[in-house]
């Protein structure tokens, strides 16, 4: 899952950078891994500054973006879903033939394989990373290239994105931005990822557009008349001028992901006229009901207190409290300086964050029956640890209840959760998946009813994407993606493993193993190979003026 931007300001004398800079902080939610901003100045010059991190990091709190002028540009945050987590694979990516185009993309492609050995053998085109970003960029490029003109127009650019409807495979929303010409927004014919534009008044009279995943990021920035680009639909506007909104494929279906409103979307963000907030508050209502149905009144008398594990279930958890008739107390205080630990790279680093993360009051626990509320069980480590916390500040009894469904698929469209062997409810029941994380109970929401929870605050959306429940996929997949995802994400696990093991031993909260992995780096065994016999521990991005790697390899 990604955050992207574009903006493009009327005063062609503003700098896009400072706006598009706030706006990164207000998506940080959806990226922690790594951040970019590339701006198109006079002359149709591209400047970026990108790299692994938080956005406060990767723009010195600020100060890179003086380095970034221009009235136009692209915004990104990355949480790593295909390919590694090199800086060579922080967004935005650029390409200089043909016009220049810079591309900023949220989603997976089910099909990238395929398409990098047509860029290969048809189109002739260097792909320099394992994204499917930079995939898509150059199918993107290659079909404008067909064009053959000195300058391109409208018509020429919805043909080549045609093109790209008509190639790709999968969930994706996407941003783009051609040099001294405008910028670009499309989705996936699924509508599988969001994507919103919005628009205020600019200077010297004109308008200001901006493109969002999340509509919090215009709200926050001024921007109104927000429309949802449609699955299918592309739009494209040309500085001085008004957008274009065009259906360049058929709408297959409206089916936005349910894990959005579960999990990953803020609160009060609004996503294909669905608001994630009142969507939270009909799934505590829902999972209020199937609690009642499965522990019978007997036990719901017996519980003292609904807790809430913060700060995504805080809103379901006190829906639930209310339905249920039973006090509610946010006893888990949150460190907010600590990632999501779902994010985190390595098991034991993820339990020890967890612990960081949250602190349990142990007066409002000690002697009593919990009932805890959460999003979501994916792994289980968390959730596990979590409620020995629990028991550890003195609960008498623990139960667990999911705002979601089992979670025993892979998600294919832009979320890598985990390896489906690692999800703790692949293959166990709900009894097993209690007796996994230690609780007295497990209640998880149904698929229906979560389904409800969503579609009633929109009738005009009755399909959703939901396979990480289900196994159901909207788009047509092909059973041998599944393979390859599996051999992927155990080479990305390998990779992610001795990271955590690097941060761990700086941390100094290293297990022997980890120890073990950091002394093996340290002295040349087991580190990636290419073809030629050169080690490489790291790649850089070779795109001009990418200024946030250099900064990165002096820290």
């Amino acid at each position: 899952m990604c955050g992207i931007l574009a903006l493009l300001l009327a005063d062609l004398q503003e700098s896009a950078a400072e706006q598009l800079h706030e706006a990164l902080y207000l998506l940080q939610h959806r990226g922690q891994d790594a951040c970019g901003i590339a701006t198109c100045a006079g002359g149709g010059r591209i400047f970026q500054c990108k790299g692994n991190g938080m956005a406060a990091h990767v723009f010195q709190d600020g100060r890179r973006i003086r380095d970034l002028p221009g009235f136009m540009g692209l915004g990104h945050l990355r949480y790593p879903t295909a390919g590694s987590s090199a800086n060579a694979e922080a967004q935005p990516f650029y390409v200089n033939s043909p016009y220049g185009i810079c591309f900023a993309h949220n989603g997976n492609l089910i099909n990238a394989q395929c398409l990098r050995n047509h860029l290969d053998h048809e189109a002739h085109r260097h792909i320099n990373t394992d994204s499917d970003s930079e995939t898509l960029l150059n199918i993107f490029a290659s079909k404008l290239q067909e064009t053959g003109k000195f300058r391109v127009n409208e018509d020429d650019l919805f043909k080549a994105l045609s093109g790209i409807y008509d190639m790709c495979r999968g969930g994706y929303a996407c941003v783009a931005m051609l040099a001294g010409f405008g910028i670009i927004g499309f989705r996936d014919p699924y509508g599988i990822r969001p994507l919103v534009l919005g628009e205020r008044k600019g200077g010297k009279g004109g308008m200001d557009y901006m493109f969002a995943s999340e509509s919090v990021a215009l709200d926050q920035l001024d921007f109104i008349n927000q429309v949802n680009i449609k699955p299918g639909e592309a739009v494209i506007i040309r500085k001085g001028c008004k957008p274009i909104f065009r259906q360049v494929h058929p709408q297959l279906n409206y089916a936005p992901d349910l894990f959005e409103y579960v999990y990953f979307a803020r609160p009060d963000t609004v996503i294909d006229g669905i608001s994630v907030h009142r969507s939270r508050q009909n799934m505590g209502a829902y999972l209020a009901g199937t609690i009642r149905r499965q522990l019978g009144e007997e036990v719901l008398k017996t519980i003292d207190v609904v807790i809430p594990i913060p700060e995504t279930s805080n809103t379901s958890a006190l829906t639930v409290s209310q339905e249920l008739g039973i006090p509610y107390c946010p006893a888990f205080i949150k460190n907010r300086y600590i990632f999501r630990t779902f994010i985190m790279p390595g098991q034991k680093l993820r339990q020890k964050t967890v612990r960081r993360k949250l602190h349990a009051m142990k007066t409002e626990f000690e002697g009593r029956i919990v009932l805890l509320v959460d999003d979501s069980i994916v792994r289980g480590t968390t959730s596990k640890e979590i409620v020995q916390m629990a028991r550890d500040a003195g609960a008498k009894k623990v139960y667990f209840a999911s705002c979601a469904p089992p979670i025993r698929n892979a998600h294919i469209y832009g979320i890598d959760l985990a390896d489906t062997k690692e999800l703790v409810a692949y293959g166990r029941t709900e009894a097993e998946v209690a007796d996994v994380i230690g609780a007295d109970a497990v209640i998880y929401q149904t698929l229906p009813d979560l389904i409800a929870a969503c579609h009633s605050l929109n009738p005009a959306i009755s399909n959703f994407e939901h396979g990480v429940f289900s196994g159901q996929y909207v788009t047509p997949v092909d059973d041998q993606y599944f393979v390859q995802l599996e051999q992927t994400r155990g080479e990305t696990a390998k990779l992610k493993r001795k990271e955590a093991a690097i941060t761990a031993v700086a941390a100094g909260i290293a297990s022997p193993g980890e120890i073990k992995t950091v002394l093996q780096e340290v002295n040349g065994v087991g580190l990636k190979t290419h073809m030629n016999g050169e080690d490489v521990k790291e790649r850089m991005d070779i795109s001009i003026h990418n200024i946030g790697d250099y900064e990165n390899q002096k820290s």
